[in-house]
């Protein structure tokens, strides 16, 4: 039986021989059997950069370019069922063998029927296939970008949530440091600013970006309480925001800028003791910062932190709802625009401070997305990729340990019928209880004190 019955799997050096010179490339016998001593086996697993590089290294573009076309066919003619096998010669990954093989089914299926009617050159049509393989990928990969797994984990979310509430305690207290160092406006007067010196102030423009933040926060707790996902989206919405206000603490303590405009009231206010600035640290963190809810600051400007809200929240609406809804989309960056607008025409920050928030605000939501969507990083936890990840992110690394994907937008209730049924019933059962054994404590005294 001559190399054409038997199949490439089993071909010996002397069969790859033969193949060789059954394609006119008989001259490159001595260098692909005789010294390398390529058999079946090796011949399949043989990629186009290993003909390029060492110990092969063909010298001519030609001989690369139909060594590879003949390699390529014999590979799409080799039907090759066992997955261990095909993932051992490196034609299929293990993770997408089920998908190649539903293909590879297919494809079998089809070519029968055409063998039905008539003969078919297979060595013409899969090397098409084969040159289309990146393309195939892409949809694969874009079908499987989803995260395989999407536990809840609600107590990351809680630790999530400690987080962000120990820095916004620790963002008051800088505030109230920074308010005791605040320039002198006498002496250190507004500095140049482009856009300030080209805009009135408006004197209600302050609690209007605070009105548009407030509408964003409303939009985004209600996403946020009917997405289906709602734990990993409140983790990353923690996570993100207490790491930027993080940075706005150190931003805030390193430099203090004067006050940028004159209708702002803001003379260093020390304190006496460390009672009195807990205090008026509690009043900067129960009122969220908010002018609309008394608080009065100065000295925090670098950098905005109503611009931070306003970003932040815009961005977390927009990704994690359908894209088909421009209207709610376009509202939220209205919103957003409009509302650095106003704190500009408030004059209540500089323009560098907004800039820097924006950038900042947009560039750690987008480069945190990017990593939690890549699943590259994710296969190789060794990876020089994934050491990085986890010293220089090591929040990110901690709660998005378990996600390798996108998270898919999809929405349902908080409770389902039958828990809220069951919750009634826990409820009314237990009331009954109570109210039972209340009943029966006079019962049990009247009984005493008739013995």
């Amino acid at each position: 039986m001559g190399w054409e019955d038997t199949p490439a799997l089993d071909w010996t050096v002397d069969d790859v021989r033969s193949w060789l010179e059954f394609h006119g490339l008989k001259h490159l016998e001595v260098l692909v059997c005789n010294k390398n001593h390529v058999d079946g086996k090796t011949l399949l697993m043989i990629q186009e950069e290993d003909v390029r590089r060492p110990p092969l290294q063909l010298s001519t573009l030609g001989d690369i370019k139909h060594f590879m076309y003949y390699v390529n066919s014999l590979k799409g003619t080799q039907k090759i069922l066992n997955q261990d096998v095909r993932v051992s010669l490196g034609l299929v990954k293990s993770t997408s063998f089920q998908t190649e093989a539903s293909t590879a089914g297919e494809s079998s299926s089809s070519e029968s029927e055409s063998e039905s009617h008539g003969s078919v050159n297979t060595a013409n049509i899969l090397p098409s296939l084969l040159l289309c393989s990146s393309c195939s990928s892409k949809s694969r990969s874009s079908r499987s970008n989803i995260s395989s797994r999407l536990e809840p984990e609600r107590w990351k979310t809680a630790l999530a949530l400690m987080y962000i509430l120990c820095v916004s305690w620790l963002t008051a207290i800088t505030m109230t440091v920074v308010h005791d160092r605040v320039p002198d406006m006498n002496k250190y007067p507004p500095l140049p600013d482009i856009i300030l010196d080209n805009i009135p102030h408006i004197s209600w423009a302050f609690e209007m970006s605070e009105v548009a933040g407030m509408t964003l926060l409303i939009i985004w707790c209600i996403v946020l309480l009917f997405h289906t996902h709602r734990f990993i989206l409140a983790r990353r919405f923690f996570s993100i925001s207490g790491t930027i206000f993080l940075l706005r603490c150190v931003t805030m303590l390193i430099t203090s800028l004067s006050v940028p405009g004159v209708h702002l009231d803001c003379k260093p206010a020390p304190y006496g003791a460390w009672t009195e600035r807990v205090h008026a640290a509690y009043v900067i963190w129960s009122g969220a910062g908010m002018s609309i809810q008394g608080v009065r600051t100065c000295g925090d400007y670098i950098f905005s932190g109503h611009t931070v809200s306003l970003t932040l929240l815009n961005f977390f609406i927009t990704e994690y709802t359908s894209r088909r809804i421009y209207f709610l989309h376009t509202f939220t960056w209205v919103c957003n625009c409009f509302g650095i607008f106003f704190i500009l025409a408030a004059h209540e920050h500089y323009s560098i401070d907004v800039f820097i928030a924006f950038y900042i605000t947009s560039r750690l939501f987008l480069y945190y997305h990017t990593l939690v969507n890549n699943r590259t990083l994710f296969r190789s936890h060794q990876g020089q990729d994934s050491k990085r990840t986890w010293f220089y992110f090591p929040l990110f690394s901690f709660f998005e340990q378990n996600i390798d994907g996108r998270v898919p937008n999809e929405f349902s209730l908080p409770f389902s019928l039958e828990q809220i049924k069951n919750h009634i019933t826990r409820f009314s059962c237990r009331f009954s209880e109570i109210s039972e054994s209340i009943s029966g404590r006079p019962r049990t005294k009247s009984r005493s004190k008739s013995t």
